[in-house]
């Protein structure tokens, strides 16, 4: 190029054409225009109607071209030519890719597009080319273009010029939170999460209500992401630090239950999988992994999806522990996978970074000028109708001289001056009086004009009332959005479970009083305390439970939401569970399997249970204890503050002999009385104060000593004080209520003295209780009855005697547990079940039989 030309003719220096720049500038030029290019026109989504130029350019040609939801669906070729014929200059592909995308219901958390034929799937199905497939608007997708035609939004000219397309949306659904964006530009990113419509609008009609609104507020309306796929967001730190920053982790885990099979083998059952997740590829990793035994205990691997859901099965061998594998499957698989938020959008052209706050106050302040240029456009149609009105009324009021001068003009042109001149009428006017037809001259015709009119000024009236008042524009914010969410609002798919790092979950939940139920195959549910009624001694009880064959409720326990439960295994483990982990299910529902919420081996059934309140006060942790008793009679006492730090897989408790179990644990203050019972029919009582402290792993001393070998410990309590009355009970439901003063204290490790007269009719001991007035008993027997009663109700008789009968048995059934719960504050209803009179001639008087003490 710096050679001179060839042609001698015209010799002109090459360098006279070529403008010297620097290379550095330019490269520094171009690379920003590109970088800005991408980040305004291409990846970044605009914070007012959460749309991405080719999302809008998509439903605005949809529109454009008719398909909206009411009418048959368009080619989706048809619809893709028309949006890069007059929008968007690009590849086919881009365009296609993203209408495919807004149909996908795991993509979308609300699809905008109704796609008919194959869009693909979950599995990473590729979809159908666009000349198979067919598509339409959504409803929802009809808000976001809703008065787009009423001068909402502003218009600029498309890629050459011929046609003007929206620079925004004048969206009624704040689509940013809702349906969530990603993209990835020249030097940053964005990635949003999608939100729950029915919590997204009632978070953004409390910020109208309050500017000053705080986002830990705002999060009492909008929990925090609610993700198409469902699936489980594990953990609140990530949530809490989106919402207030912009930025977070955001961790997802499946929703995955342990089944057993009728054959006994484990089944973990996978039916929600975490956003963004391949099944297909997630399913091919797995087994991957089990073939290179870096994941051991799963046999088989099976994907059993249909149109009626997700269900990937995986078989756990028999010697492996279910909630182990689940526990690696989250580990090293998709399983539980992360979201990282970053809300960056283009606030005026500019990106971003916005926290809940903010893209709520972009959205509203955005649908604000909506409404204000939707209002100004209306009031000068409704201002221009009633202005040719004004002109109809005028010609109505002279009509005949209208009519002979309209006879005498010789052109159109004339009759129009003339109409001007003569009436004092505008152009406008003039026209539309010409324009009339005669049959608007009837009398019936113009009744109507008048009343249009009259209806026109108060719509104008309204209208002006509007520009003038922003509390009444907030106003149809609110009921626009209230609309809205009665019509696309619906429940949250993604269940928000708290993580270890969670110290404060409980900040989120009631500290209400629940029942703690567990079965006898270890399925746990909580129920609120008040769905139990209390019922007079001797009536038949209401049902408990649903419980499968061979299975019933074992152990009741009351509770507040917050308490820790300590649970203490037959094989003398210990685990932790926090009362509100449980979950909740009604009275007759079955409940949730232990092994799905801790690590407890199948094996070892759950025999104790004691409830904490806090394990971080040193001082609470040093002066309390935990006193367990075997069925062998062997005692132990250790300080609550080798229990205070939770481990997932549970600490050993107490070292059992062979053949032995754990049966009870106890909470003690060190200075208690301890009463212990066997099945015979025997109890011993002795100061706590003989048992040393021990360490964990101790196996402990003899607290009693069994008469015979087959007779077993059932149950111990502890007395703190002298209202405490020890209350007994048969596997026949007998029961009675004695003195503690009634059992003298002796030295631990001897053979009791009798608490109960056992016979055939009343049957042996099963469970030992020390109760007051103030308390109500809840008795469950092994079909699953309840009986609620109050322990006033039973009177307090002497230690041989055989009681009186508790509850009703039918049949071959017996009690399975006892548990005593405190007397609610406000008084409920009486139970229509009456008392029943005992049957038999049961006893009820004291039997002084005080004799046979040994």
């Amino acid at each position: 190029m710096a050679e001179e030309t060839e042609n001698d003719n015209n010799l002109v220096p090459a360098n006279d054409r070529i403008i010297p720049i620097n290379i550095e500038d330019q490269m520094k030029s171009a690379y920003i225009d590109y970088s800005m290019s991408v980040i305004v026109s291409r990846a970044l989504p605009d914070a007012r109607d959460g749309m991405k130029p080719v999302h809008r350019r998509v439903l605005y040609g949809m529109l454009d071209l008719g398909v909206t939801s009411g009418k048959p669906y368009k080619k989706s070729a048809r619809i893709v030519g028309d949006v890069l014929g007059k929008y968007h200059p690009h590849g086919d592909s881009s365009v296609y890719d993203t209408m495919v995308r807004m149909a996908q219901d795991w993509s979308l958390r609300y699809p905008l597009v109704d796609g008919q034929g194959n869009y693909g799937s979950i599995d990473g199905d590729p979809p159908a080319a666009m000349r198979y497939t067919e598509a339409r608007l959504k409803k929802i997708a009809e808000e976001m273009l809703s008065d787009i035609n009423k001068d909402t939004v502003d218009f600029q000219n498309n890629f050459d010029d011929s046609l003007q397309e929206p620079t925004v949306l004048p969206t009624r659904i704040p689509n940013l939170l809702v349906n969530g964006a990603s993209g990835i530009a020249v030097g940053m990113a964005t990635n949003m999460a999608p939100h729950n419509l029915s919590e997204v609008i009632d978070g953004t009609i409390a910020f109208i209500d309050n500017r000053d609104i705080e986002v830990p507020e705002l999060m009492q309306h909008i929990k925090g992401p609610d993700f198409p796929t469902g699936a489980l967001i594990y953990g609140y730190a990530g949530v809490q630090d989106a919402c207030n920053t912009g930025r977070g982790r955001i961790v997802m885990r499946a929703k995955a239950e342990i089944e057993a099979t009728k054959s006994g083998r484990e089944q973990i059952i996978v039916t929600e999988i975490p956003y963004q997740v391949n099944k297909a590829n997630m399913i091919e990793r797995t087994a991957e992994l089990v073939n290179e035994k870096k994941l051991e205990g799963i046999s088989a691997i099976r994907d059993e999806s249909d149109r009626t859901g997700m269900r990937i099965v995986y078989d756990i061998k028999r010697d492996a522990n279910a909630n182990v594998v689940l526990n690696n499957l989250f580990k090293y698989t998709a399983l539980q996978t992360s979201f990282s938020v970053n809300n960056i959008a283009l606030v005026k052209g500019r990106p971003m970074l916005l926290n809940l706050k903010d893209m709520i106050h972009e959205f509203v302040e955005h649908r604000h000028d909506v409404i204000v240029r939707r209002t100004r456009y209306e009031l000068a149609e409704a201002e221009k109708r009633a202005h040719i009105l004004e002109g109809y009324l005028i010609a109505l009021d002279h009509l005949d001289e209208v009519i002979k001068l309209i006879r005498n003009s010789d052109t159109p042109e004339d009759a129009r001056v003339g109409l001007m001149e003569k009436f004092g009428l505008s152009d406008l006017q003039a026209r539309a009086i010409l324009d009339m037809t005669l049959r608007r001259l009837t009398g019936l015709e113009r009744d109507k004009i008048k009343e249009e009119y009259a209806e026109l000024m108060k719509t104008i009236d309204y209208l002006k009332s509007i520009l003038e008042d922003e509390e009444l524009r907030m106003k149809i914010i609110k009921d626009e959005l209230i609309e809205i969410k009665e019509k696309y609002g619906d429940e949250r798919r993604s269940q928000i479970v708290h993580s270890a790092e969670d110290m404060r979950m409980e900040d989120f939940i009631d500290d209400e009083e629940i029942v703690i139920t567990i079965s006898h195959n270890s399925y746990v549910k909580r129920t609120p305390l008040s769905e139990y009624k209390r019922q007079g001694r001797g009536g038949r009880g209401s049902i408990g439970t649903n419980t499968r064959e061979e299975d019933f409720t074992e152990h009741i326990i009351t509770a507040s939401a917050h308490n820790y439960m300590l649970l203490f295994t037959e094989a003398g483990r210990c685990f932790w569970l926090r009362a509100f982990e449980i979950p909740e299910g009604s009275r007759t529902s079955r409940g949730r399997a232990l092994q799905n919420i801790i690590n407890v081996p199948k094996e070892e059934k759950i025999k104790a249970f004691i409830l904490v309140k806090n394990l971080k006060d040193q001082e609470y942790l040093e002066n309390n204890f935990i006193i367990m008793c075997t069925k062998k009679g062997t005692i132990k006492k250790t300080s609550l503050e080798a229990y205070s730090r939770p481990r997932a897989n549970g600490i050993n408790a107490i070292n059992i002999n062979e053949g032995d179990q754990l049966i009870e644990a106890c909470l003690t203050t060190g200075s208690s009385e301890i009463v212990m019972a066997l099945r015979s029919g025997r109890a011993i009582r002795f100061n706590e104060s003989t048992v040393r402290p021990m360490g964990r792993t101790a196996t402990g001393v003899r607290g009693i000593t069994l008469g015979a070998e087959s007779d077993e410990v059932i149950g111990m309590i502890s007395v703190n004080d002298s209202e405490t009355t020890v209350l007994v009970v048969s596997e026949k439901g007998y029961g009675k209520r004695t003195d503690i003063e009634d059992y003298r204290v002796t030295n631990r490790g001897g053979k009791g003295v009798k608490t109960i007269n056992v016979t055939d009719k009343t049957g042996e001991l099963v469970a030992i209780k020390g109760v007051t007035d103030n308390e109500d008993l809840m008795i469950i027997n092994k079909s699953g009855i309840v009986i609620r009663i109050a322990v006033e109700e039973l009177r307090v008789m002497g230690r041989a005697t055989q009681g009186v009968r508790l509850i009703n048995l039918k049949d071959n059934d017996e009690i399975a547990s006892i548990t005593k719960v405190d007397r609610e504050e406000e008084s409920e209803e009486e139970s229509e079940l009456t008392e029943e009179s005992t049957e038999n001639g049961d006893s009820t008087s004291e039997e002084n039989t005080d004799s046979n003490e040994e």
